[in-house]
């Protein structure tokens, strides 16, 4: 950043600096002045396959962080992911890539067969 703080190389910081990029090139398009970037961590989610999923999640919500595990941090993490899916293929493509992967998930086999 321009204060000489780094960034986690994440992927919610590198979505952060995207969005700011866009805005700013809108900005230079109008002529309008440029905008600092300015990151702010609202925590990360880890999931563990089927077993586990845990977090810290940080924000407005309450000063410090908050630890979350088990249905809800699973639930948070599947919601965040469908998201970024949504943002990477757009509005159009993103349902039907998450209607295959629920289908994909009835259709496989549980087991390898190799």
């Amino acid at each position: 950043m321009s204060d000489g703080t780094r960034v986690p190389p994440r992927a919610q910081s590198a979505h952060q600096m995207a969005s700011a990029v866009a805005k700013n090139i809108q900005r230079e398009l109008k002529g309008v002045a440029l905008l600092d970037f300015k990151y702010t961590d609202y925590g990360s989610l880890v999931n563990l396959s089927r077993f586990s999923t845990v977090g810290s999640l940080m924000g407005n919500l309450m000063k410090g962080s908050m630890f979350v595990e088990g249905r809800i941090a699973r639930v948070m993490y599947l919601s965040l992911y469908r998201m970024h899916q949504l943002a990477i293929h757009g509005w159009w493509k993103g349902p039907f890539i998450i209607a295959l992967s629920r289908i994909s998930k009835i259709i496989r086999p549980k087991i390898k067969l190799h």
